[in-house]
């Protein structure tokens, strides 16, 4: 037996709600740089919305789906739905601006540390970068 309209969109709200709680965490583990955690949070999250997009498909192709506008509760459930997932939609887009300006700062801080090692190394005839403190340290002499 195949699920009722209602049954869809209660999954699809709980899905959402699913997808909140994750993006919670997911801001969590950007701002603490747990980068493992990021990383499992990504894949959980194409996850979930892959799981929504097609519990969408289910309920358009659902034989009640014309009483989605016309019923009133669940033109109501159906709001609360879009308004779940553009709540959702906003917290993505602020952790995708906080990752980029975690990799910004990622960034600038390996700039800097490459710059100074690069202020203390020189390169033997084979090319191999040394530190200025190695030099002359090897002497036999």
């Amino acid at each position: 037996m195949s699920p009722t309209i209602e049954q869809l969109l209660a999954q699809q709200h709980a899905t959402l709600e699913a997808l909140l709680r994750l993006l919670e965490q997911e801001r969590e583990a950007i701002v603490k740089r747990q980068s493992g955690d990021i990383t499992r949070f990504a894949k959980d999250k194409k996850e979930l919305v892959d799981k929504i997009q097609l519990q969408d498909q289910q309920i358009a192709r659902h034989s009640q789906s014309n009483q989605l506008k016309e019923n009133p509760d669940f033109t109501r459930q159906v709001d609360t739905i879009q308004n779940l997932l553009s709540e959702c939609m906003h917290h993505n887009e602020l952790n995708g601006a906080a990752l980029q300006r975690a990799q910004l700062s990622f960034h600038k801080l390996n700039n800097l540390f490459q710059q100074s090692l690069g202020h203390h190394q020189t390169y033997n005839k084979e090319g191999v970068a040394q530190n200025l403190r190695s030099i002359g340290t090897n002497l036999k002499a």
